[in-house]
C-alpha cells in the first residue's frame, strides 16, 4: 500500500488542521458550542454527523483522512466543520479504547456488526464520552436516528441499548489491566499492538508511551513567513485575532495558538505571506543545506512545502510530483505564495523529466510513522507488509535519483517516518551498492545539535515536540 506524504501546505490541508485548535478543543465548560444547525429531537440528524459518517465509509474504502474530510465537510460552516473533525479525529484516536468499551457491551461482540454500523457505534461513544460539549440525550439520540437511516432499524435498537448502557455505566469505565506491556499500551493510547511493540524494543516503555501520547495530542499549525519578517506576521496575525507563539526547534517560525477559523478568511494567508509546515520539515530543507544559487530538484515534492523553503535560496526549484492534480495544487499554492523561481509539474519520480543538476531532494513517499497526531488514520490502515513494500518504493526512487546528480553534486534522503527499514537500512544499502557516494554531515550550525544523529538527521515527537523526520545527506564523488 502506498502512502502519499501529506502535511498542511495546501490551502485544502490547511482548512482541515485549522479546524481544531487548541483554544477550541473540547473540555469541560470549554467545548465548541453545539451546531447552530443541530436538531437533537430525534426527527432528524444534523449535517455534521452526516458529514462524521460518509467520512468513516470513505476511510474503510482506503481514501486518505484528509481529503475525505475536505470531501464531506466543504458545504458547512466552519463551527461545524470544527465540530465534525473533533469527533471523526477524537474517535480515531481512541478507537481502540471505544472498541474495548463496545465490545464488552455488545453480545456475541461488535466484530459480528456490519462496519457502517461499528463506526456509527464508535461515533456515538466519543461524543458520548468525551464531547463535553455534547449532551447525553443528542449523542444517544442522534446516533440512533442515523444507524436507523443507514442500518435499518433493528440496527437502531441495538446502538440504543449499547450507547445508554455506557451512558449508565461511565463512571466505572476503566481501560482492561493487561500484564503485557506492548497490549497494554496499545490498548490504552490506540495504537495497534504490532508497531508498538516495535517501538518499545527501539525505545523502552517510557520513551514509547511519550511517544503514544504525542501521536494522540492534537498538532498545532505552524506558519513560516514569505516575503515578510516574522514580526511583521506576528503583528498581522495578532491583529486578526490570532494569538502566536515561536516555534520549537525553528526560532522563525509561529505557532498559532488560536483561534483559527479558517485560513482563508485570514489576509496574510490570501497575500501569501505565510505557508504551514512543522517544524520536522523546515529542518529537513535546512539540514540539506543546497548551496546558495544552485539548481535543486525536488522529485517527490507535493504538497510542496519544502521545494518552497529551498526556494528561498536556490536559483530555481523544479519540484514533481506522479499525481497531477497533486501537482497542480502546488502550482496554485505557489502563485498564491508569489515564488518566482519554483516550478511544479507532473513526472514519476521512478523516471525523472529533468536533466543533471547539483541538488536532488527525494522526500521519499513512507508509511508516515513520524507524523500520527496530523493523521490518526493512518495507524489504522498500516501493515507489517507495507514496510517491505515502501522500502522497496524508496529503493527504486532514490537509484533513479541518484542518476540526475552532477559529479560533486548533492543528494539529500529523507522521510517523515520512524522506521529503520525506511531510514538508516535505505542509506547503508545505497552506499554498499553506489561506489561514488559518501555521506557528509551538514554544515554547522544547519540545524539544532539536538537533531543530529552522527552525520544524520532525527527528529522525534517524544523528543522535540514535533512530527518525525529523518534525512541524510549524500555527495556524489565520482564521475
Amino acid at each position: 500500500m502506498a502512502f502519499p506524504k501529506r502535511d498542511s501546505f495546501t490551502p485544502g490541508g490547511a482548512r482541515t488542521a485549522a479546524g481544531m485548535t487548541r483554544a477550541a478543543r473540547a473540555t469541560p465548560g470549554n467545548g465548541p458550542r453545539p451546531s447552530h444547525n443541530a436538531d437533537h429531537s430525534g426527527a432528524g440528524v444534523t449535517q455534521a454527523r452526516i458529514a462524521a459518517a460518509d467520512i468513516c465509509a470513505e476511510l474503510r474504502e482506503g481514501h486518505l483522512l484528509d481529503s475525505a474530510f475536505d470531501r464531506r465537510t466543504s458545504q458547512l460552516d466552519p463551527r461545524d466543520r470544527r465540530w465534525t473533525r473533533e469527533l471523526v479525529y477524537g474517535m480515531l484516536r481512541r478507537r481502540a479504547r471505544l472498541d474495548a468499551w463496545l465490545d464488552d457491551r455488545i453480545r456475541g461482540g461488535a466484530a459480528r456488526l456490519d462496519p457502517d454500523l461499528i463506526d456509527l457505534l464508535r461515533l456515538g461513544a466519543e461524543q458520548l464520552l468525551f464531547m463535553h460539549s455534547v449532551p447525553a440525550y443528542a449523542a444517544i439520540g442522534q446516533t440512533v436516528e442515523l444507524s436507523k437511516r443507514r442500518c435499518g432499524i433493528g440496527a437502531s435498537k441495538l446502538v440504543n441499548a449499547v450507547l445508554r448502557r455506557l451512558d449508565r455505566e461511565r463512571a466505572s469505565l476503566d481501560t482492561p489491566t493487561i500484564g503485557d506491556p506492548a497490549d497494554a499500551l496499545a490498548l490504552e493510547f490506540s495504537h495497534p499492538t504490532w508497531l508498538v511493540s516495535r517501538w518499545i524494543a527501539r525505545w523502552g516503555a517510557a520513551d514509547t508511551r511519550a511517544l503514544l501520547a504525542a501521536n494522540n495530542a492534537e498538532a498545532p499549525l505552524i506558519a513560516r513567513p514569505i516575503r515578510t519578517s516574522l514580526e511583521q506576521l506576528a503583528a498581522s496575525l495578532e491583529a486578526a485575532g490570532i494569538a502566536t507563539a515561536v516555534a520549537p526547534l525553528v526560532t522563525d517560525s509561529l505557532v498559532l495558538e488560536g483561534p483559527v477559523t479558517s485560513l482563508t478568511d485570514i489576509g496574510a494567508f490570501r497575500q501569501g505571506l505565510f505557508h504551514l509546515q512543522d517544524p520536522a520539515s523546515t529542518l529537513v530543507t535546512r539540514f540539506a543545506a543546497f548551496p546558495a544559487g544552485t539548481t535543486v530538484a525536488d522529485v517527490c515534492s507535493a504538497p510542496g512545502g519544502k521545494a518552497v523553503e529551498l526556494a528561498r535560496t536556490a536559483r530555481a526549484v523544479f519540484a514533481s510530483d506522479l499525481s497531477p492534480s497533486r501537482a497542480r495544487r502546488i502550482r496554485e499554492n505557489v502563485e498564491r505564495l508569489q515564488v518566482t523561481n519554483l516550478h511544479a509539474y507532473a513526472a514519476n519520480a521512478k523516471e525523472p523529466a529533468i536533466g543533471a543538476v547539483e541538488g536532488v531532494l527525494v522526500d521519499a513517499p513512507c508509511t508516515g510513522t513520524g507524523t500520527f497526531r496530523r493523521h490518526p488514520d493512518a495507524r489504522w490502515r498500516l501493515r507489517v507488509s507495507d514496510l517491505a513494500v515502501m522500502s522497496a518504493v524508496q529503493r527504486e526512487i532514490l537509484a533513479s535519483a541518484a542518476q540526475l546528480v552532477r559529479a560533486g553534486g548533492l543528494l539529500v534522503y529523507s522521510t517523515c517516518s520512524l522506521e529503520p527499514e525506511e531510514n538508516d537500512e535505505q542509506v547503508s544499502r545505497f552506499l554498499a551498492t553506489h561506489p561514488g557516494w559518501v555521506e557528509e554531515a551538514p554544515p554547522a550550525g544547519s540545524v539544532p545539535v539536538e537533531t543530529l544523529d552522527g552525520a544524520r538527521l532525527r527528529v522525534l515527537p517524544q523528543r522535540d515536540g514535533t512530527d518525525g523526520a529523518f534525512a541524510a545527506r549524500l555527495r556524489r564523488t565520482g564521475a
